[in-house]
């Protein structure tokens, strides 16, 4: 897989972690494999985003149940310049219909 192939991976999952802010909140956490297989579920649902487009249903599905703690500690600023900066992240999870709590913390950024 190429550099840019894997940053744009990357930066999909930056975005699915802001939007599962609240998913493990209410419940056990993932495993460690199950983090894994949210990871890759959430890359092969989310391709659209990874080219620059809209997120598609199946991926708004996948923002909607993945786990902010599989995904959060590859969130870096770096992350968030590839993915289009902050407000591109919570402006395509708003679009799919989850809320992003001001202030919220994953990885080494923080939600305005």
């Amino acid at each position: 897989m190429g550099g840019g192939v894997t940053i744009m991976m990357v930066a999909m999952m930056m975005v699915l972690a802001i939007s599962g802010l609240n998913a493990s909140k209410h419940r056990a956490g993932p495993s460690a494999a199950q983090c894994h297989n949210e990871k890759q579920l959430a890359v092969n649902a989310c391709s659209s985003v990874l080219q620059g487009g809209r997120p598609s249903a199946q991926c708004c599905r996948r923002v909607r149940v993945t786990h902010a703690k599989c995904i959060c500690p590859d969130v870096t600023p770096e992350l968030v310049r590839a993915v289009g900066g902050i407000a591109r992240a919570v402006r395509l999870i708003t679009s799919c219909g989850r809320k992003v709590p001001h202030h919220f913390k994953c990885g080494s950024v923080t939600t305005p």
